[in-house]
């Protein structure tokens, strides 16, 4: 059975980007209509990515290192 947002998701985390440990950014639009928030949140969770929301994008940092924010 298909379910909202596995393709989507499965096409942004097969991104070259996500394989060179750099980051991915999307519109929250885009993730809101293709997949959810919790879906996304989840597929960063399993890989120990980094979530950032900012204005209207989430920014997905590619890598399980340490993070910290330099405000």
């Amino acid at each position: 059975m298909w379910q909202k947002g596995k393709p989507w998701l499965a096409q942004v985390f097969d991104a070259q980007a996500v394989r060179k440990r750099n980051v991915v950014r999307r519109k929250k639009a885009s993730v809101h209509q293709f997949a959810s928030y919790d879906l996304l949140l989840a597929h960063c969770k399993e890989r120990g990515f980094h979530l950032v929301e900012t204005g209207d994008q989430y920014i997905v940092i590619c890598n399980d290192g340490y993070f910290k924010l330099h405000l």
